[in-house]
């Protein structure tokens, strides 16, 4: 998506006029004004020596520049004194008229000021002070021409003149307001865009992690903890039951070759990869498998399932439920070593219920090092939270431990 910001005309200009040394409003009226005043009064000059029968009375034409140039250089208040701009603008424009009211001497100081005046304002405002302004104008042009006795004719033309210039003048200015501000919202649209677009990534990022995390935790701790069971069992048997302990060893060969034939499973998920046909995700139907292999490392494991499953589960709670088991075997082998465990899984109307209890370590058995509830009961909640589950962990008065997983399902086949 394309989020670069949007600039226009009025942007260069600032940093054109920046770059000039003008950088306050007040500066950058101020050479408007000089530079409107000098381009106007060359242009009244050299108009009346291209055409002198046009021009006014010697004694007319002084006052007529010096009017010209405070009309221009009224500009300076267009934006820190805008109503007496406007004033002064239509007075000197009224004296303009006054002077030659046979020829159209006007400034552009007028257009800038209705601009100003529409950009400035909100458009009802401005709508209403662009036409006091263009009525006080032209009562004002059309009384001083019936002064000077030039015609009513020429007095209506000065008329709808000024209240046309202050009408097209603020129409211009309110279009370049609200062009000014269309182009302010699409730059904070494009700003907004751009955040949210990198609060996705980093929210991707940060799940992605977690995946990565969660499945490589699942599939190698569960069984990186059974190969040191083992390993100590081996060493134990070197010197003592050789033939036990070529047992041990090769059964720690072919775990470690699991081992690693699910990790290649997981890096092939991660990296967009079809799974193995022949290595489906293992689901609570693989909680017999489970509870097996834990009985071969030793464990004292009791599997009991109650109730019968309404429909199948969905895949993603099918693999929490095994996971959730496995990780919760793997707790109790690692801190309650030698101590009986009962794996409970109940199927009741709405929910799947998986409930994993262990005892007390045996006596005399080495409990690993570290406290409960570390990287494992993380994982653990996540995947509960994945299925919209519930996952409640905690010791039990008898000094062992509890892990309780619930999980929601719709009896006509998938999760609530």
């Amino acid at each position: 998506m394309d989020v670069t910001p949007v600039t226009g005309p009025g942007a260069r200009w600032d940093t054109f006029l920046t770059r000039l040394g003008a950088r306050g409003p007040l500066a950058r009226d101020a050479l408007l004004a000089v530079v409107t005043a000098v381009v106007m009064l060359l242009g009244v000059v050299a108009t009346v020596r291209l055409v002198p029968e046009a021009a006014p009375a010697p004694d007319v034409a002084p006052w007529l520049l010096v009017v010209l140039a405070v009309q221009s250089l009224a500009l300076v208040l267009r934006r820190v004194a805008t109503a007496a701009c406007v004033v002064l603008v239509v007075l000197t424009q009224v004296g303009l008229v006054a002077l030659a009211p046979d020829i159209s001497v006007r400034s552009v100081a007028v257009l800038v000021v209705a601009a100003t005046v529409g950009s400035r304002l909100p458009t009802r405002r401005a709508l209403l002070a662009a036409g006091a302004a263009g009525v006080a104008e032209a009562a004002g042009v059309a009384a001083a021409v019936l002064a000077r006795r030039a015609g009513a004719d020429l007095a209506v033309q000065h008329a709808l003149s000024a209240v046309l210039l202050w009408g097209a003048a603020v129409l211009v200015g309110t279009y370049l307001a609200t062009r000014r501000e269309h182009l302010r919202l699409l730059q904070e649209r494009a700003a907004q865009l751009e955040r949210e677009r990198d609060a996705r990534v980093q929210a991707a990022v940060a799940d992605e992690r977690a995946r990565l995390a969660r499945e490589l935790h699942d599939v190698a701790a569960h069984h990186l903890s059974g190969m040191v069971v083992q390993a100590a069992a081996v060493e134990r048997l070197v010197g003592r039951d050789p033939d036990a302990a070529r047992a041990g060893a090769a059964w720690l060969r072919d775990q470690g070759r699991e081992t690693l034939d699910n990790l290649r499973q997981v890096v092939g998920l991660l990296r967009g990869h079809e799974p193995d046909a022949l290595a489906p995700v293992p689901g609570a139907a693989a909680l017999d498998d489970l509870v097996a292999a834990a009985r071969a490392l030793g464990d004292d494991v009791d599997l009991e399932r109650v109730g019968t499953p309404a429909a199948p589960l969905p895949p993603l709670a099918d693999v929490s439920v095994y996971r959730v088991a496995q990780q919760a075997l793997t707790n109790a082998r690692q801190h309650a070593p030698g101590g009986p465990v009962r794996v409970r899984l109940v199927h009741e109307p709405g929910a799947v219920v998986l409930e994993v209890v262990n005892g007390r370590a045996a006596p005399g058995a080495a409990v690993a090092p570290g406290e409960r509830g570390g990287t494992g009961l993380a994982v653990m909640r996540e995947r509960a939270a994945l299925v919209g589950g519930t996952l409640t962990a905690g010791p039990r008065d008898d000094g062992g431990w509890c892990v309780r997983l619930r999980v929601p399902v719709d009896d006509e086949g998938g999760r609530a």
